[in-house]
């Protein structure tokens, strides 16, 4: 399957890329080798396969939560640059 310079051009503008005439026939040579390797998935027999979204199985990898006690909060404000009796201040964001 063959890479026209078209596409190579067209797919070029969507990524926002500049190409020049001397990359165009060097991308369509590459690009033509990646779509061949895909090809060669779709002949891959798939037949009774279960579905991952990982290559490897994977449980919660997260850290439990646990309770702590928060900073007082003067001791927080006094390390902002502007603040309140009770909040950071911040410039608006909104007109």
């Amino acid at each position: 399957m063959g890479i026209s310079a078209l596409d190579i051009q067209r797919v070029a503008t969507l990524a926002k890329l500049r190409v020049n005439q001397g990359e165009i026939s060097e991308l369509s040579t590459q690009l033509s080798k990646v779509l061949d390797l895909v090809n060669q998935l779709s002949e891959v027999d798939t037949e009774g396969v279960e579905p991952m979204v990982h290559a490897f199985e994977l449980t919660n990898v997260l850290a439990r939560d646990h309770e702590s006690t928060s900073l007082p909060r003067a001791e927080v404000l006094k390390n902002a640059p502007s603040h309140d009796e009770e909040c950071f201040r911040v410039p608006p964001v909104l007109g």
